[in-house]
């Protein structure tokens, strides 16, 4: 149990985000992750299409 009071006790102490930090945040990560994806993906295809004209 003291434990579970130490735990209660310091999670009163937690500084939570607000809600516009979090959509802030939630907006950055979904965004980078869509620039990750478009970037990965066009430098897939330019490879694909480099290796298709040398071997093929």
């Amino acid at each position: 149990m003291k434990f579970l009071k130490s735990v209660i006790d310091e999670m009163k102490l937690v500084t939570w985000p607000t809600g516009k930090e979090t959509r802030r945040d939630t907006s950055t990560v979904v965004l980078t992750s869509i620039l990750f994806a478009v970037y990965f993906a066009l430098v897939d295809w330019v490879l694909i299409a480099l290796l298709n004209k040398f071997i093929f």
